[in-house]
């Protein structure tokens, strides 16, 4: 539906897109009836790469209501933002939730809607903990580490000298033949010590004991005192009879702070028993850190496994993506002033605290280890690769320095095959009523603008909500924005999308995306909504966008 002005146009023309009947009708309120949908006032002819685009969530999309009916009749193509992205879909054991995806790619087929993809790759929104879970040490097969043994067989009948012995009655008496340590009643005594322990190990104790009747007693090991499911409340019983010995194997670790080595008993009122030999010991640590090459491996084959499920579940529908999203970091430097990519920060040991892509990759092979397991994932599903395009997402393009050297990294990714088909930039746009504020940022928008049209990519702009500031810099909200400050609000939508279509060639020109279609809690919408009726209404801003994409 081509349009040069504004005309009345019936609920059932406007809802009717493809053959597919929206509801419910968003066109229907007071002031801006006779104005048609929003992307009816941009010439094709003049404008035959240009598309307009809307942000809204995927469930409001797959729910077909107000926001789907809005984004379908007004817009190009849609953005689902970060709701594609790999965090979003992959938990932490690497299981893939694609249910709400396939939805919307059903849908999107049926009534033929373009979708621009959320980043395949980025440094937030990504599954930190699958990556954390395929990086983790690994498992591996050791000894166990024999810390002390004592044999009473072998030590002379006598008073036994351990410590915390003088209470009670702690000997070497022969038993059953063999020579065994007798705790007599009431008595407490080390029956190991003379060895460091480890807080992080877990110490196995093995022991046999025997008595005439039944006797029971506790057990702490350095500081710790120690139950298990052999004790009950914490006390080990020996069950009484001549030839009758009880194994006793705990597991166990030492109190906190505690460095000395030692096994104590503590034995009952009632209690006297026998104890043959005590062994003490550990298993080390059953796990070793993943070698670099290990890392790089797993990463590598994660980034695979994530595009091939992606694209798989995309079965060609989604054509264009954000490749990566906001790769610069504006507070460090490579060269000649050139900001670097974001990297992982270290602890104080120097390790990475999380895993980003281009850590492993490495910073010049990012974007082509991504477009190369991305492009063949697509192909693979369905996919024409002659139509698959990628951008690269950043905000902040109006400073100079970031463009630099966003440029600089795309200039090398280029060279090292990444397919680098367009910029997508994002804005952050404020209007303000302070005249030197406002003018300040009309000129940054058009020298990035102007930047951006040099570059001879794709140029999209995304995140198109500006918001407002009266004079003295305080936000001014949707509920207590007035009429007039909605038209001068209005007035610069407009003015921003004239700029850009003015600036980048046709040719370049991939199009404007909504951030949001109506208000928010600042005035940023095409649409306010209803505080009673929650129906949408059309605002100055939703006649600026048709003026300025009929070119008035």
């Amino acid at each position: 539906m081509m349009v040069a002005g504004a005309f009345t146009v019936s609920c059932a023309d406007y809802n009717d897109t493809y053959n597919f009947k929206t509801s419910p009708d968003p066109s229907v309120v007071p002031q801006y009836t006779d104005l048609g949908p929003v992307k009816s006032y941009l010439d094709k002819s003049v404008h035959p790469n240009m598309t307009l685009g809307a942000q809204l969530k995927l469930k409001d999309f797959n729910d077909q209501a107000m926001y789907h009916a809005a984004a379908i009749n007004n817009f190009d193509d849609v953005f689902f933002g970060t709701d594609l992205m790999s965090g979003k879909i992959i938990n932490g054991k690497g299981s893939m939730n694609f249910i709400s995806m396939n939805t919307m790619v059903s849908h999107a087929k049926e009534i033929g809607a373009t979708v621009y993809g959320s980043p395949i790759a980025a440094n937030s929104n990504q599954p930190d903990d699958w990556f954390k879970y395929l990086t983790s040490p690994i498992e591996i097969i050791v000894d166990f580490i024999e810390e002390k043994t004592v044999d009473f067989s072998t030590m002379a009948t006598g008073n036994f000298p351990g410590k915390e012995g003088t209470k009670g009655t702690a000997s070497i008496k022969k038993r059953n033949g063999k020579n065994q340590l007798y705790v007599g009643k009431d008595t407490k005594v080390r029956i190991v010590d003379g060895f460091t322990v480890n807080p992080l190990n877990k110490y196995y104790i093995v022991f046999y004991a025997n008595a005439d009747k039944d006797a029971s007693f506790n057990i702490t090991f350095s500081g710790n005192k120690i139950a298990n499911p052999q004790s009950t409340d914490g006390k080990y019983t020996v069950k009484g009879g001549a030839d009758k010995k009880t194994k006793f194997e705990v597991e166990c670790r030492s109190a906190e702070g505690e460095t000395d080595g030692y096994l104590r008993i503590e034995s009952m009122r009632s209690a006297e028993f026998y104890i043959e030999s005590v062994e003490v010991g550990y298993y080390p640590d059953n796990h070793r850190d993943q070698t670099q090459q290990e890392v790089n491996d797993t990463i590598h084959y994660a980034l695979n496994t994530w595009c091939d499920a992606l694209m798989r579940n995309n079965a060609g529908c989604i054509k264009t993506f954000s490749l990566i999203d906001e790769p610069i970091d504006v507070k460090a430097e490579v060269e000649d002033g050139i900001y670097d990519l974001k990297h992982a920060t270290k602890d104080a040991e120097g390790k990475a605290e999380q895993i980003f892509w281009q850590d492993i990759f490495g910073s010049e092979n990012y974007a082509p280890t991504v477009a190369t397991a991305a492009r063949n994932a697509y192909q693979k599903y369905q996919g024409d690769p002659n139509e698959l395009k990628f951008f690269i997402s950043e905000t902040g393009l109006e400073e100079q320095k970031k463009f630099q050297s966003l440029m600089y990294w795309i200039g090398i990714w280029d060279t090292k095959g990444a397919k680098i088909d367009g910029i997508d930039a994002k804005l952050n746009l404020i209007y303000s009523e302070d005249e030197t504020k406002q003018q300040a940022t009309v000129t940054a928008l058009d020298n990035m603008l102007t930047n951006l049209a040099s570059t001879g990519k794709l140029i999209r702009v995304s995140n198109f909500d500006i918001k407002y500031q009266d004079a003295d810099g305080n936000g001014v909200s949707a509920k207590d924005i007035s009429d007039d400050q909605r038209q001068k609000l209005a007035d610069f939508y407009a003015y921003v999308i004239k700029s850009y279509m003015s600036k980048i060639p046709s040719d370049k020109q991939a199009g404007i995306c909504k951030g949001s279609m109506p208000d928010t809690n600042d005035p940023v919408g095409l649409w306010s909504i209803d505080t009673q009726t929650k129906d949408w209404v059309r605002t100055a801003t939703y006649e600026a966008f048709c003026k300025a994409l009929s070119g008035k």
